[in-house]
């Protein structure tokens, strides 16, 4: 059976639906959304990132991390320090850090269960096959009837 495009893309969206849901739910006690999770373990691995650095790691707009990363700093989950010329960065705090620690056990938990249906040469395969689709410039999608866009 030869799957479409379309097909493989609904099924990738379910497996991130699906992941999703499982770890809000993982981390809800931790009393953390999975963005702000996203977000500390980014600092833990990138100490000093910008908010323009997070906001595009954790698929968020400059505005809209600006009022996560205000709110996380307000909870003690994260500082901002000065940085060079006008630039602010951002850093764990031990609060944070402990938090983002037993979040990425759950994480893991969830994730590994998730692909446990595949043995580990499937999973290596599967990871291949999504960074080559990551890798391939992906063309802006046109209109049927519609000028080309200018250049």
């Amino acid at each position: 059976m030869t799957e479409s495009a379309e097909e493989v893309g609904i099924l990738v969206k379910r497996v991130q639906y699906r992941h999703h849901r499982a770890l809000t739910a993982a981390l809800a006690d931790l009393d953390v959304s999975l963005v702000q999770w996203d977000t500390l373990r980014h600092l833990h691995r990138q100490p000093d990132a910008s908010l323009h650095d997070l906001a595009q790691l954790t698929h968020q707009t400059d505005q809209s991390f600006g009022t996560l990363a205000t709110r996380m700093v307000d909870r003690g989950l994260i500082e901002r320090l000065a940085g060079p010329g006008r630039a602010i960065r951002h850093r764990l705090t031990a609060k944070g850090e402990q938090v983002r620690a037993a979040g990425e056990e759950r994480v893991l938990a969830v994730v590994t269960g998730s692909f446990a249906a595949l043995d580990p040469d499937e999973l290596d395969q599967l990871a291949r096959l999504l960074r080559r689709v990551l890798d391939h410039p992906l063309q802006p999608a046109t209109t049927p009837g519609a000028a080309p866009a200018a250049r």
